[in-house]
């Protein structure tokens, strides 16, 4: 009877220990095992956002570069728009056209051909222009009858006007024998019939007119001496 008591005590003592041993065993190993896995997990996703991060810098280097590439795009566009723009303006086409408030224009008289009237038109200070039309308007009056007819006599086309450079054009009050005509101290010049601003210029004696004439501007005053041919 003892012996059997004494072998289950000692089986007891056996599973106990063998109890003790195992809780000791989960105990132990259960916090350094949760330990070791957290750091993992924590690496794992600190890992995934760095990755994330590193995305989003780079897609955001991308777009900076495109915008960067959009504005020196931009900006070469604008200076060649630019140069090319300076380039039209400095190119073709003859210039700035003459009008008649760009111009000093001075009268003479001159004795040749039985009298005659020599303007002389000169580009104001700082102006350049071109004299597009060949004949000047000339009217003696408002009236009809003291237009001046053009001759056809001489005619450069354009001429250009800047600095010391000079036009010339000659006017003939009367084309007609006799004494009829009337009297006008005074002659309208412009460079066309349509010119908003005529010059009209004091003549050094009263003049008779009757079918006056004039020439085309020249260059040349010897072309400018007015006659009927």
């Amino acid at each position: 009877m003892r012996t059997r008591l004494a072998n289950r005590s000692a089986r007891l003592l056996l599973a106990a220990a063998a109890a003790t041993a195992l809780a000791a065993t989960t105990a132990a190993c259960g916090p350094e095992d949760n330990g070791a896995a957290a750091p993992a997990a924590s690496a794992s996703t600190d890992a995934s956002a760095d990755a994330s991060d590193g995305k989003e810098s780079g897609t955001g280097g991308t777009d900076s570069g495109a915008e960067g590439s959009g504005s020196e795009a931009g900006a070469g566009a604008d200076k060649g728009g630019d140069k090319g723009g300076d380039k039209g303006a400095g190119g073709g086409g003859v210039g700035q056209s003459c009008g008649t408030n760009d111009l000093d224009l001075t009268l003479t008289p001159k004795s040749q051909a039985g009298g005659y009237y020599q303007v002389t038109a000169k580009a104001k200070s700082g102006i350049t222009c071109y004299l597009d039309v060949n004949t000047p308007s000339v009217s003696f009056g408002s009236g009809p009858e003291g237009v001046a007819s053009p001759v056809g006599q001489g005619g450069e086309d354009p001429i250009k006007l800047s600095g010391s450079a000079v036009a010339y054009t000659g006017i003939s009050p009367k084309t007609t024998k006799g004494d009829a005509g009337v009297e006008f101290e005074n002659v309208i010049v412009s460079v066309t019939d349509e010119d908003p601003n005529p010059a009209e210029l004091a003549l050094p004696e009263p003049a008779v007119v009757e079918k006056p004439i004039v020439t085309n501007w020249s260059t040349n005053p010897g072309e400018t001496v007015p006659v009927i041919v």
